[in-house]
């Protein structure tokens, strides 16, 4: 499909910068694509009662790191600055990275970062095309992640970047209460809603919940440059479908209730998890999933999520989810009634519509 498909305008105004206080208090639009009217203007406090009892829902216990590091280039005595962003670890001393300005980074260059406590050094293995490096550092394991936590900043998405200063408060803003293990440079930002109340308010209404991981990498950030979908390649990322979570959901399935996928990073390795048959398996790897209009789903029976950017791979899978003209026009009733679009934004909870085609993992 062309990737102009996709776009649509967004008022700037519509973009949020803080997240709703307290967190559940955020708007949520339902869609759903066979019923009339389509849409319902709900809160996400509503949830519960807007699921079964017996339903699932799936959460992403990834927790991000201060991935956003910035340093400089030393080659024979020159300084240049420049900034990275981690986006996989490849090892117990080395991550791969987007580098700005890329230019400024040759293959055996050291890099220097620093910090309050800490002085952290790398040397740039590998460069390849689209400014992305294999940085190998001079500390490893969790002393290498006690460094990078003291000089690394949170990556806020450049569409709050741009517009202030990331602070103190982001640190806790920008990560969920399932937040566990280390490894996601962005946050799974539809778990950003919950709070211990609204979780206790599903439990008695007989509403399961499960933990499955996806370390979201920075490439969730990066624009589809391609102008057909079928020419752009997603990176990949790590994750975890953990045994105890996959016998649960087949359980659920077994008897009719349904899955409810928190973000599209929870369904992107519960559909990288389940084979043909619908069987929902036990999975640890790399996923390079890339859902588009005709995937037909799998493990997913329902998807919470937030509002995502024009052209975007978040926005080509919930259009794949719920169709392309049901998202394009639910969209427009977001932005018509004022909700807060992106990260720190209202969510939805959207309803499947039926396809034909499968993309395999």
């Amino acid at each position: 499909m062309r990737v102009d498909e996709f776009d649509f305008q967004l008022p700037n105004e519509r973009i949020a910068l803080r997240p709703a206080r307290p967190r559940d208090t955020a708007r949520m639009l339902v869609v759903r694509p066979h019923d009339t009217p389509g849409f319902q203007d709900k809160g996400v406090r509503d949830l519960p009662e807007l699921l079964q009892p017996g339903d699932a829902l799936v959460f992403n216990d990834t927790k991000v790191i201060p991935a956003q590091l910035e340093g400089y280039r030393l080659r024979e005595d020159v300084r240049a600055g420049f900034s990275v962003t981690l986006h996989m670890r490849t090892g117990h001393d080395r991550w791969r990275a987007f580098a700005r300005p890329a230019k400024k980074l040759k293959t055996a260059d050291l890099v220097v970062f620093e910090g309050n406590q800490f002085h952290l050094t790398a040397r740039v293995a590998e460069k390849t095309e689209g400014g992305e490096v294999l940085l190998v550092f001079d500390k490893s394991g969790p002393e290498l992640d006690t460094a990078i936590a003291s000089v690394g900043h949170v990556p806020l998405p450049p569409y709050i970047a741009q517009k202030r200063a990331e602070d103190a408060q982001d640190r806790l803003d920008y990560q969920t209460i399932f937040a566990d293990r280390d490894g996601a440079v962005a946050a799974p930002t539809a778990g950003l809603h919950f709070t211990p109340q609204l979780l206790q308010a599903l439990t008695d209404r007989g509403i399961e919940t499960h933990r499955v991981t996806l370390h979201v990498g920075a490439g969730t950030f990066l624009p589809v440059k391609a102008d057909d979908t079928d020419d752009h390649k997603m990176h990949a990322e790590w994750g975890e479908v953990p045994e105890k979570t996959a016998a649960a959901l087949l359980s659920v399935k077994a008897r009719g209730n349904k899955v409810v996928s928190v973000g599209t990073t929870s369904l992107r390795i519960l559909e990288s998890s389940t084979q043909s048959s619908g069987a929902i398996r036990a999975f640890s790897g790399e996923t390079s999933i890339f859902i588009t209009p005709g995937y037909t789903f799998r493990a997913v029976d329902a998807l919470m999520t937030n509002f995502h950017l024009p052209k975007s791979t978040l926005f080509m899978l919930v259009s794949a989810f719920s169709g392309l003209e049901t998202m394009r026009a639910a969209y427009e009733h977001a932005i018509k009634n004022e909700y807060r679009f992106y990260s720190y934004g209202d969510s939805s909870l959207l309803f499947p519509t039926g396809s034909t085609r499968q993309e395999a993992p």
